[in-house]
């Protein structure tokens, strides 16, 4: 047994586990067998759950007869096997390593039990995963107000999420100290909301609509594409057969914001079921906290839905299917700035439309649950109308995905295989109007200054070959060959490698290289809430990086009671990259290649550890160590606004039963640099990063707190506890169309203090 998982976990009702991946299976170390029975009716016992308490999300159910097969973990130690099912008492064996006997258990009934509820903990840190993953459970989703995915990272140390500017409202993560257009976002591990979703597309998914985020550190899976650089972020939505029946969230904060949330899933045969997603938020309170006459939050309404179908023939075809419409409108700027009323006074419009669908088709041979064949389908269609000021920026986006994907083994489960292929359609029109018109420029070169289309089609075929020994060594060796119609042939190389040194300790490797296209406006929107001018190069050549790094976990207990320490390390260097200057020239921000002798890299160390000194109490605390730096015109620079370290803690406390949770964070920031103000005196080009204007140093605490009873959830709690701001985020403020303006340079909070409440209801 490892003394590091624990033994708290939350088995809802219906809860079907799934296993696979977590798990090798060789000729040496058959799966576990065996059949659960009622005891009092000796009669099999259907629809049972079987799983090993050592791994997290990794198990399997009992079929018609209450027979099931179950592989075990790849350490191949002694393990434990919790059986459970509605209605009666859960069991505990222990399964012997060298124990190939056929299981036979029954389970007594339970008396006056409404449901079997087993809990655990499972570790933060997958130790069976090769790649360096942390997982965010639904239970760390409830830790704060969560009412999207861009809070859904607020008590996690790896991932930070940084405002863009003062205006207009947007967000994004930063991974690795690299932008989050760098991290390949899916749902469900299909690719989404990339392009020219970035800047506000962590406002697009609820989180009430998540089951469990996966942060992926480095390179991942050459299954998932080639655009992946520093990371990846999984984000998984609620099973339609899994999840519960109702779900119903309000929220509501002192700022003027709500948000309204339903979840309802049923199934509709016994093959069948569905969910529907439903999501609303608004904010209509003009709020302007410092009294620089702008919104300290732009004026925004959003709905949002996504319908699930999931399909399971029982004879070894898997289908699901969704379906999600989006809109959005946000109005910010100045107080007095009406968007129907146009009276000199700057402001931020946006106008989104998105619909999204995909299907995922699988079919598992008969007695071959390693081998599969698998159809990925997904489409997205995205558009917006947004004004920055006196700048307009619209823009399309067409985006269809297809990969066709064959899983099997060679010999043995020891060696797994995947091979694909897959097809990429990805079509961008924007139009970018600043007002500028120079006098040199024609019709025709004016016309293609500010219309930007592009159209990709891209082809691939990758292969991927697993080795699991079921002992300590895993190893995953993937190669892709993408032919892109605008730069040509594209070779993705990736490769992770975890190392078990001891019972309770890990090693892992990574290593492997990402190809994506930038979208320089959209991925700099935030500078558009400036006076600086755009100058875009015409030659902009794809981003090409090499990402290597590594981490060590070692699992351990405190007063009987489990602990994580983890320290991780990776290098990103970057072949070409789409360089956004604005050290250069004060009033411009001038975005091209990277120079042909210069350097762009970052450099990311994180140390962090997770116990429970206390049953019921959780504490973590990391520290991160940020290089990141890029040449521009000739000078190696930091990049502006991250921080070089970072320190993060969070106390988590939960009563007998969880009728009283509470949960404190703390966060403190080192100093960032800063880029040119318009107009005003900063770093002068060529002199060093000495002389670097930096944002002071500065912390932040956020609090909550939840009371539950038998359905219901009722939360307050705090953000900016301390009430700190950035002073005077927004420059030049009182004359927002002259040449000093700038709203772009933020680098702390800038509404204050934020209190909030709500509700959660919930029918299982």
């Amino acid at each position: 047994m490892q003394p590091f998982l624990g033994r708290r976990a939350s088995v809802a009702l219906g809860l079907v586990l799934s296993s696979g991946a977590a798990f090798a299976q060789t000729d040496a170390i058959p799966p576990v067998q065996g059949q659960v029975t009622d005891a009092s009716a000796t009669s099999p016992l259907p629809g049972a759950v079987v799983r090993w308490l050592e791994v997290a999300n990794a198990g399997t159910t009992t079929d018609a007869s209450g027979k099931f097969t179950l592989v075990r973990p790849a350490r191949g130690a002694a393990s434990h096997l919790i059986i459970n099912a509605l209605g009666y008492r859960s069991d505990t064996l222990t399964i012997g390593a060298t124990d190939y006997s056929f299981v036979r258990t029954a389970l007594r009934r339970a008396v006056e039990l409404g449901e079997v509820k087993i809990e655990e903990r499972a570790p933060a840190y997958s130790s069976l995963t090769p790649t360096n993953t942390q997982v965010i459970t639904s239970r760390d989703l409830t830790k704060s107000a969560c009412c999207n995915l861009a809070e859904s990272f607020e008590t996690n140390a790896a991932v930070e999420v940084s405002t863009t500017d003062a205006v207009s409202g947007a967000k994004q993560i930063q991974l690795l100290g690299l932008d989050g257009a760098y991290s390949l976002l899916t749902i469900d591990n299909l690719p989404a909301l990339r392009g020219l979703s970035t800047p506000y597309r962590l406002s697009y998914l609820s989180g009430t609509w998540i089951e469990g985020i996966d942060i992926i550190k480095g390179m991942g899976s050459v299954v998932n594409g080639y655009e992946s650089i520093a990371g990846q972020v999984n984000v998984r939505l609620k099973e339609p057969d899994k999840t519960e029946r109702l779900l119903f969230n309000a929220y509501g904060n002192d700022l003027g914001k709500f948000d309204l949330n339903l979840n309802l899933a049923t199934p509709v045969s016994k093959k069948v079921s569905t969910a529907l997603l439903l999501h609303s938020d608004h904010l209509g309170r003009r709020v302007d906290r410092n009294k620089d006459g702008f919104l300290d939050l732009p004026l925004a309404t959003q709905y949002n839905l996504f319908n699930k179908w999931k399909y399971k023939s029982g004879n070894g075809i898997v289908s699901e299917l969704g379906l999600g419409a989006l809109r959005e409108t946000r109005q910010g700027g100045q107080v007095d700035f009406r968007e129907d009323q146009p009276g000199g006074f700057y402001g931020t419009t946006l106008s989104t439309n998105r619909y999204t669908g995909f299907s995922k088709t699988s079919y598992t041979w008969p007695g071959r649950p390693y081998q599969s064949l698998g159809l990925l389908l997904s489409g997205t269609s995205h558009a917006f109308d947004s004004r920055y000021g006196i700048r307009n920026y619209d823009g399309t986006q067409r985006t269809g995905l297809a990969t066709l994907l064959f899983q099997s083994v060679l010999g043995t489960t020891a060696h797994t295989y995947r091979l694909g292929v897959s097809y990429l359609h990805d079509n961008y029109e924007e139009v970018y109007r600043d007002g500028y018109i120079y006098p040199t420029e024609t019709a025709a070169e004016r016309y293609a200054r500010q219309h930007r289309n592009r159209y990709e089609r891209v082809p691939g075929a990758f292969a991927e070959y697993t080795y699991q020994n079921a002992r300590n060594l895993t190893v995953v060796g993937g190669l892709r060959f993408d032919h892109h119609n605008l730069y040509g042939p594209v070779l993705t190389p990736r490769l992770n490698v975890k190392y078990d040194v001891l019972a309770n300790t890990v090693l892992r490797l990574a290593a492997g290289t990402g190809f994506r296209t930038a979208n320089p406006i959209t991925e700099n929107s935030g500078m558009l809430v400036s006076s600086r001018e755009f100058l875009v190069a015409d030659n902009l050549r794809p981003e090409r990086a090499w990402n290597v790094g590594g981490s060590f976990t070692q699992y351990f207990t405190v007063a009987g009671h489990p602990a994580t320490f983890v320290a991780d390390y990776y290098h990103t260097e970057f072949q070409n990259q789409v360089i956004a200057d604005a050290y250069s020239a004060a009033n411009a921000l001038q975005i091209g290649n990277l120079e042909p002798d210069g350097r762009s890299f970052s450099r990311s160390f994180q140390a962090e550890v997770q116990v429970e000194p206390l049953k019921g109490l959780q504490a973590k605390a990391a520290y991160k160590y940020l290089d990141v730096a890029t040449t521009y015109s000739g000078e190696l620079l930091p990049k502006a606004l991250t921080p070089r370290h970072r320190l993060f803690a969070n106390l988590g406390y939960a009563t007998a039963f969880d009728k009283w949770r509470g949960d404190l964070t703390a966060q403190w920031f080192g100093q960032r640099p800063l880029a040119h103000t318009p107009g005003g005196a900063g770093h002068e080009h060529g002199s060093g990063a000495t002389t670097l204007n930096y944002g002071p140093r500065y912390a932040l605490l956020n609090a909550q707190v939840t009371r539950a009873f038998k359905r219901l959830e009722v939360y307050v709690g705090v953000e900016n506890l301390t009430n700190y701001r950035q002073p005077d985020p927004i420059a030049g403020a009182t004359a927002p169309f002259g040449p000093n303006f700038d709203a772009a340079m933020v680098w702390g909070p800038t509404y204050g203090r934020l209190t909030y409440a709500g509700l959660r209801f919930k029918i299982d």
